[in-house]
């Protein structure tokens, strides 16, 4: 619906969506582009005057520029930290697609970008109906994939972009995450990825104890095509 604009999937939860989310933001309006980013569903959230705020959320919002309403980041705040669906049945809501699609529209009228952050692993389903694969077809994004380097990361990310291209959605690229800074051999487990992986890195982003987005961004080599 938006040119420049991907959906965030990762290899597994954990391994540093946001923060990649966030940091392509950053690089995206680095090189002159409005970006907005958006979280449509998230689990985890707590309580402020102003309703339920999920930190992931919350970060992207702060990195998108023009400021989006947090109401359009993340639709779905969903108080207990769970599987989507979990979380989604202890606060009794139904998670739909129109209201995500909805936000998205408004989000995409007023940038060149929109980063949509989803969760956990690309398989995680949001309810017994609804998988991120609906939204992606829905929002007709692209796909930028997350890979936690760590133990197994090889394995994990031909799986996730096979299962993607499977799917018949276009993966468009894959961003490393250096979330294990004692991993044995990583630079020799980051090689192989590029060589295994059908589509080309955007970059490498290191491992950091409370890693800044906007210092992130340096890390991240956006492509040509999306100037």
């Amino acid at each position: 619906m938006t040119a420049n604009s991907y959906y965030i999937t990762g290899t597994d939860t954990g391994i540093g969506k946001s923060v990649a989310s966030a940091a392509l933001l950053h690089a995206l309006r680095a090189r002159g582009l409005r970006a907005v980013g958006m979280k449509p569903v998230a689990s985890g959230c707590e309580a402020t005057g102003q309703g339920w705020r999920n930190g992931d959320a919350l970060a992207l919002q702060q990195a998108s520029d023009p400021m989006p309403a947090y109401a359009d980041v993340n639709p779905y705040a969903l108080p207990h930290p769970l599987a989507p669906e979990l979380a989604a049945a202890d606060a009794g809501v139904n998670i739909e697609l129109a209201p995500i699609v909805s936000a998205y529209a408004r989000l995409a009228a007023t940038a060149d970008a929109v980063i949509v952050e989803g969760v956990g692993g690309w398989a995680a389903p949001l309810t017994a109906r609804l998988d991120q694969l609906d939204v992606v077809r829905a929002l007709k994004l692209p796909v930028l994939m997350v890979v936690g380097l760590r133990l197994g990361c090889i394995n994990h990310a031909r799986l996730t972009a096979r299962a993607i291209a499977a799917d018949g959605v276009a993966l468009g690229g894959w961003i490393a995450n250096d979330i294990d800074p004692a991993m044995a051999r990583s630079d020799d487990n980051f090689a192989i990825l590029q060589r295994v992986l059908p589509v080309p890195c955007w970059g490498r982003l290191p491992h950091g104890a409370s890693p800044d987005p906007q210092e992130m961004f340096r890390h991240l080599r956006v492509p040509s095509s999306l100037l």
